[in-house]
């Protein structure tokens, strides 16, 4: 998700670091954004399917 899609190690740590602090205040999904694939309270929209897992689904390959 969104640590795992930053680019740069220090981004990636930072994340890591905020989605600690988070968890600890209380909050339940750090990490789940608007335009995150791993939200289940809905569906993706279309941009979402379109860029975000289509992309990735091509990129693994």
């Amino acid at each position: 998700c969104w640590i795992e899609d930053a680019k740069q190690s220090k981004t990636r740590q930072r994340r890591i670091e905020r989605t600690g602090e988070e968890l600890l205040e209380g909050k339940k999904r750090p990490c789940c954004w608007a335009g995150c694939i791993h939200r289940t309270d809905k569906a993706p929209s279309r941009w979402q399917q379109a860029v975000l897992i289509d992309r990735k689904t091509k990129n693994d390959l």
